[in-house]
């Protein structure tokens, strides 16, 4: 018995701590009524060039509440770097979209999605 315990333990401890390395492709999807980090960066892409900066103001602020959400769920599967640098592209979005400029609002929502597709791989 104390044999199988000794082997059995550290075996299942590793595939379960691998199994949680490896998840973030699926725990970075939305669950429930949440909108999707990717299509409402979609969203935001359309108001600013439509120039509507309430609404895009209004959706990045959706979209950080969203973000701390899903990297709750995906801090232990995700580099720390990623991580920072979506939260840092996000915090510049922010502050492009209060400046109401159009390019740096569009390039800081493209780096933001290159980095979101860039979790987990």
């Amino acid at each position: 018995m104390r044999k199988f315990l000794v082997i059995t333990i550290p075996i299942v401890s590793l595939i379960f701590f691998i199994a949680i390395m490896l998840s973030t492709s699926i725990l970075k999807k939305s669950l429930g009524t949440e909108i999707s980090i990717p299509n409402s960066i979609q969203l935001i892409i359309e108001d600013v060039e439509s120039g509507n900066w309430d609404a895009a103001n209004e959706k990045t602020k959706s979209l950080s509440k969203t973000w701390e959400k899903i990297v709750k769920r995906i801090q232990f599967s995700s580099e720390r770097d990623e991580i920072n640098s979506f939260k840092s592209s996000i915090a510049r979005l922010d502050g492009a979209i209060m400046a109401k400029d159009k390019s740096a609002s569009l390039i800081q929502l493209k780096e933001a999605y290159d980095h979101w597709d860039g979790l987990g791989k």
